[in-house]
């Protein structure tokens, strides 16, 4: 594939190719994001990608009822990532649609910078793209899975789909580690931990627990330590950003704390970290091999 091609229309594809995907059980994607460190560093991504002052003012900006309404929104996120990756490709460009038509609806201005933006400006897309591909790598890679610099360039490319389908100019879009980080090195001048960032990273740490979660007395240290532990597994520069205290893990401890994170939920049936739309992505393709 070329750096500036478009991915097939759906008038090009076989039944065969809709039923595995954009990217199907032998893409580095499909290993990643069905690894339990796929949901830490997905979380992880969300408090990187609130340094941007713009992109966070957007999700500020149109989450009204946002407390009310955090574990649906959240849920909502996860089903969209996960009906990409390992649906079909009908359901996820419906699924990619349906977000960009929700996106192009939202607008606003940011009192830091004084920009005028909408929420689907190319630049704001590729700054969230690039913030879920960073942290989802660099959290599987910590966590300890097997990936060679080479696996770990094709994750970046194979992303392309992601941001293709988001609406993402092509010709913008990292295609290699190396790339990825000559973006995050570029951009990093106009990041910054905004009231609004800094609100959004604590609501991590201490959503709304419903009904349901309340009766669990553990829950909320639960959930606490385990934001806790993405937060620590930030870049450096962006911990620096955040100054927040009492998050203090070194490096060495934040990635012994993964390993263990991701060892214990490995040694459990796949249900206790696959949602039903990982396992159906594999079933569906399962049963293709066999007929």
């Amino acid at each position: 594939m070329s750096r500036l091609s478009p991915l097939p229309s759906p008038d090009d594809w076989t039944e065969e190719e809709d039923r595995l995907g954009f990217f199907g059980p032998g893409s580095v994607t499909w290993r990643i994001h069905s690894d339990p460190s796929y949901h830490l560093g997905a979380m992880g991504s969300l408090m990187l990608q609130a340094l941007h002052p713009v992109a966070m003012d957007g999700v500020a900006r149109n989450s009204t009822g946002f407390k009310n309404d955090w574990w649906m929104r959240m849920t909502r996120t996860g089903q969209y990532l996960e009906t990409v990756t390992f649906g079909t490709r009908t359901e996820a460009r419906r699924m990619a649609a349906r977000v960009r038509g929700y996106h192009r609806k939202l607008s606003g201005v940011e009192d830091t910078t004084g920009r005028a933006y909408r929420v689907d400006d190319p630049d704001l897309l590729l700054w969230v793209h690039s913030c879920a591909v960073g942290s989802i790598l660099s959290t599987a890679r910590r966590a300890g899975m097997a990936l060679s610099d080479e696996e770990a360039d094709r994750y970046v490319d194979e992303q392309l789909a992601f941001a293709h389908l988001v609406g993402v100019p092509l010709e913008t879009v990292p295609r290699s580690v190396a790339e990825l980080d000559a973006y995050f090195e570029g951009i990093r001048p106009s990041l910054a931990a905004t009231p609004a960032a800094v609100r959004g990273v604590r609501d991590l740490f201490l959503p709304p627990m419903p009904g349901w979660l309340k009766v669990l007395t553990p829950a909320r240290p639960l959930w606490g330590s385990l934001a806790g532990l993405c937060f620590a597994l930030l870049p450096a520069w962006a911990r620096r950003l955040y100054s927040l205290p009492g998050l203090a893990l070194t490096d060495a401890a934040a990635t012994a704390g993964l390993r263990a994170v991701r060892a214990g939920l490995l040694a459990l049936p796949d249900r206790a970290y696959r949602s039903p739309i990982v396992r159906s992505g594999y079933a569906r393709v399962t049963e293709a091999s066999a007929a």
